[in-house]
């Protein structure tokens, strides 16, 4: 490697947490690590600031996160948004009602927290299939009566829509309808979700944009993800870093294949090529 990295943007689910979803020692030891010898090491999540843990919102010497696939980023130290680009509440309602024609569990983000139908959450079984994907859900998510409701009493701009389908040839279908609308940024960092955002939203872009504010160039950046929604990351870091257990696509975009989220993946990567 060229350059040395003074960026790392960590995708969670499926990369930096283990499929049980939690944080193991070796990780967090490398990303002290890397933020002692003063480094940048930021969450990088299409979560919503509010479903991101505690422990890592709280993490010391961790300042900054990109959420909700670059829809907001923050300074977690001084409580302020560094940069939004958010979905208009009219496109959001269209979603909403195309997503609505099949067997959903749709969510929407407001400045950082998920909100998701009550009746629909009591049966999150049906979309989510991971245990503990079905329980993070619980924990994060404000239950509502009708998010579309919602959408309209707010009548002002949204991080990210999310629907989880029960049924992939329907998610199929969605998808297509979703893409011909004009104004929306579609990924699926999960195989049974699609995750809308304002066009032009990316994680990659975020990521580029938080290091040019902070005088740190694309070539210093490392990012590491395993999802459809951490491609572009990879490609405009520096330095693109696949989880062993990733997409074959989000392989064939990365720089690096490194060891899968049950085995420290993101740990292992850090040792070889940041650490001093």
């Amino acid at each position: 490697m060229e350059h040395r990295i003074k960026m790392i943007g960590l995708d969670l689910d499926g990369t930096v947490l283990t499929e049980k979803k939690e944080l193991t020692d070796r990780t967090k030891a490398a990303i002290s690590k890397a933020l002692a010898q003063g480094g940048v090491v930021l969450v990088a999540t299409g979560r919503p600031w509010m479903g991101v843990p505690e422990e890592l919102r709280d993490f010391p010497g961790m300042r900054y996160a990109l959420t909700s696939n670059g829809a907001r980023i923050i300074d977690t130290v001084e409580g302020r948004v560094i940069e939004e680009h958010l979905l208009f509440p009219r496109l959001a309602q269209k979603v909403l009602e195309i997503c609505g024609k099949y067997d959903t569990l749709q969510e929407v983000y407001f400045d950082g927290q998920g909100y998701a139908p009550a009746d629909q959450m009591a049966v999150v079984e049906r979309y989510h299939n991971n245990p503990s994907m079905c329980e993070y859900m619980r924990k994060t998510r404000i239950p509502v009566e009708d998010i579309g409701v919602l959408v309209k009493k707010e009548n002002r701009g949204l991080d990210k829509v999310q629907a989880l389908f029960a049924d992939m040839d329907e998610r199929e279908l969605a998808w297509r309808e979703l893409e011909a609308e004009e104004g929306l940024e579609l990924v699926g960092s999960l195989r049974y979700n699609i995750e809308i955002n304002a066009a032009g939203v990316n994680k990659g872009k975020g990521l580029v944009n938080l290091g040019r504010m902070l005088g740190i160039r694309r070539e210093e950046i490392m990012a590491c993800g395993d999802g459809d929604n951490d491609i572009v990351m990879l490609k405009e870091a520096g330095f693109g870093v696949a989880m062993a257990n990733g997409e074959d696509k989000v392989k064939e975009a990365a720089d690096y294949i490194t060891l899968s989220n049950e085995e420290d993946g993101v740990a292992d990567v850090i040792e070889k090529y940041v650490l001093l």
